[in-house]
């Protein structure tokens, strides 16, 4: 914690794209609480920092992590597949562990934090920004029929909540999801 307080002493805004490779040993290997035990270390930090100011966390996590705190129902079948993932795929209950970190133990109520989760869709690569929805839940099935989120639409997006209060205040303390438009 120490080694996040020094990195964090100066930082009002975090943002989190870390995730597993998507190799075997990414997917089966150690640490395979790469992100909830990041994100854990990085709230303690700012919380033993007690900053006057609120520290924004934002955290790239998946359209197929349900937000928990809406009355969010997938289809059928893709309530099916997700529950196998989480019995075969390690990546997907840290996914899922660190969004419940920020959603349970920081709620709207911290102190020194407040909090964003985005959920994009299937990621690809583009050379430039274009036009992007932005929704509260899932609009598609994120297994049988997801939708595009470019990587560059979701970091536009993650940096307009760092910086723009307008998108910050709409989102904060949930968990939008993104697709190209």
């Amino acid at each position: 914690t120490s080694d996040f307080k020094h990195h964090l002493a100066d930082c009002n805004i975090v943002i989190s794209c870390l995730g597993h490779n998507l190799s075997f040993k990414g997917i089966f290997g150690a640490p395979r609480r790469l992100v909830t035990d990041t994100i854990d270390k990085i709230v303690k930090a700012i919380t033993e920092l007690a900053k006057p100011n609120k520290t924004r966390l934002i955290l790239m996590n998946t359209s197929g992590n349900a937000n928990r705190d809406i009355p969010e129902r997938p289809e059928l079948s893709q309530r099916i597949v997700i529950g196998l993932l989480r019995y075969t795929l390690p990546p997907h209950v840290d996914n899922e562990s660190a969004a419940d970190l920020l959603r349970l133990e920081l709620a709207q109520a911290h102190p020194y934090i407040e909090w964003v989760a985005v959920r994009p869709d299937a990621l690809t690569d583009e050379e430039s920004v274009s036009p992007y929805s932005v929704h509260p839940s899932p609009t598609r099935n994120a297994i049988f029929n997801s939708g595009a989120s470019s990587r560059i639409n979701v970091a536009h997006f993650m940096a307009r909540l760092a910086i723009e209060e307008e998108p910050w205040e709409q989102w904060k303390g949930q968990m939008p999801v993104i697709y190209n438009a």
